[in-house]
């Protein structure tokens, strides 16, 4: 947990620093985001429009249960956008993408395993850009098609992301 809270602070810093004041980023639209991605699985988030509708969204999830399991996972996600009528600055989204990482299963010393994560993700979503202030937040679902270690559908990828816009 130290080792995400001192990642997440970095870049967050050199986010900052590296910000460059535009009228976009105080405005309901914005380019570039990063910030906290909270759940079931916590993490970072980066999201990059591309044009007014088509975004990529790179999800850096950690997730772990005491003496069960731990793992990491690299999420990449193609995502649309459509904005809601008469509600500036909020938009619905959905998208498709890949995920790869880690799965290290802990249990006695001789059933420790460890195992390559692949799996194609879906999104559905809304995201809220402030008018007036460099922020965004999106309360989306994230479910996924589990390829390794074990084949399966993932229905619990309810997040939060609040983010930094610029």
């Amino acid at each position: 947990m130290k080792k995400l809270t001192l990642l997440f602070l970095t870049i967050g810093f050199i986010g900052l620093s590296t910000y460059e004041t535009k009228a976009q980023a105080l405005g309901t639209n914005y380019q570039n985001a990063i910030g906290g991605r909270f759940g079931v699985a916590n993490g970072i988030t980066f999201k990059h429009f591309m044009n007014e509708r088509d975004a990529l969204d790179f999800i850096l999830n950690f997730r772990a249960k005491k003496n069960q399991y731990s793992s990491f996972r690299l999420v990449g996600l193609y995502e649309i956008h459509n904005p809601i009528a008469n509600a500036a600055g909020l938009q619905w989204y959905y998208g498709i993408g890949a995920g790869i990482g880690s799965y290290t299963y802990k249990g006695n010393q001789s059933n420790k395993d460890s195992n390559v994560y692949l799996s194609v993700d879906g999104v559905l979503g809304l995201d809220y850009k402030f008018n007036g202030a460099p922020i965004n937040i999106a309360l989306d679902w994230k479910p996924s098609f589990d390829i390794s270690p074990d084949q399966g559908l993932d229905f619990e990828g309810v997040g939060l992301s609040i983010r930094f816009a610029f």
